[in-house]
């Protein structure tokens, strides 16, 4: 019986030498837009445009967390932390999905009672402010653009703040409907259909988090493609025992016993040992432990 220890030797972060200055200038930004939306939000009591800056300030929380938890996620592990701090960018995802459930419960409430007693609203501030965000927002997510398919978290930014750019073009149209027809009833249907789109592109996010919190079997694992791949290696009876979790939001680990033919010798087994990691690599797992058994083929193996 053999251990084997699979590590990869690259960084958990892609290269964000580009993506860094990203985040903080996307994080600068969309809090000066925050302040903007707050402000004018209040003097003309626009509830479309209050609601549009909680979404924003979250995620400028969103963007500063995703930042913090790539740092992290670098940091080497220790004796009391094995696998680092990796775990951070899935927590952080957990934690940006239940702040915009509330916050989408908080417009949705405020949003209801204004569709009931819509406050007159002047049209042409709302779309001139609203257009800042289309500016500001659709900048920030195309320099996110290059290095979105790097790594979960990059891309979700790049969706969320391409998702504000496109929330705030709705902003300004409702503004030009409120300047020429007098439609202030607009202004809470938008807070609405903000609601709903922050409820459209939180959902996946919150509930892929919570799967990878619970240590479930990541969606771009697939536990039958790797036992069938695994057994079918010459020399190899089967594979049981498999475990597999989320190291990170881009890095997955597993663990599984293989049942190797009897009186196989040792250089055998280390080849074996070597074409299993290659094919693991190929089914998305960058970190395996691997224990082997030989002379175990009739007894029955439990799967967990």
């Amino acid at each position: 019986m053999s251990h084997e220890h699979h590590h990869h030797n690259h960084s958990e972060i892609a290269e964000l030498k580009n993506v860094n200055l990203a985040f903080y200038i996307g994080i600068g930004l969309n809090f000066l837009f925050v302040i903007v939306e707050v402000v004018f939000g209040i003097i003309i009591h626009s509830l479309s445009l209050l609601s549009d800056a909680g979404h924003n300030f979250a995620d400028v929380i969103s963007l500063a967390l995703s930042l913090l938890a790539f740092r992290l996620a670098d940091v080497k592990p220790n004796e009391n932390f094995t696998y680092g701090y990796r775990k951070t960018t899935i927590l952080v995802a957990l934690f940006n999905g239940v702040i915009l459930l509330i916050s989408i419960g908080a417009i949705s409430y405020e949003a209801i009672d204004h569709l009931f007693n819509p406050p007159q609203l002047p049209g042409f501030t709302i779309a001139w402010v609203a257009g800042v965000g289309v500016i500001i927002n659709g900048t920030t997510a195309f320099m996110f653009l290059k290095n979105k398919e790097e790594d979960l978290n990059i891309k979700g930014a790049y969706l969320h703040l391409l998702s504000d750019a496109l929330v705030s073009l709705a902003l300004v149209v409702g503004g030009i409907i409120i300047y020429y027809k007098k439609w202030f009833w607009i202004d809470p249907v938008l807070s609405l259909l903000i609601a709903m789109v922050i409820v459209k592109s939180t959902w996946s996010l919150l509930k892929n988090s919570i799967r990878l919190s619970l240590d479930a079997v990541p969606e771009n694992v697939d536990i039958k493609k790797i036992e069938k791949n695994i057994s079918a290696i010459d020399g190899v009876e089967n594979i049981h025992h498999i475990h597999a979790w989320a190291l990170s939001t881009k890095m997955n680990a597993l663990t599984a016993h293989i049942l190797v033919k009897k009186n196989l010798s040792m250089q055998k087994v280390d080849e074996i040992k070597r074409e299993i990691k290659h094919e693991l690599e190929h089914l998305n797992i960058h970190h395996s432990t691997l224990e082997f058994e030989q002379g175990m083929k009739d007894c029955e193996h439990e799967k967990v």
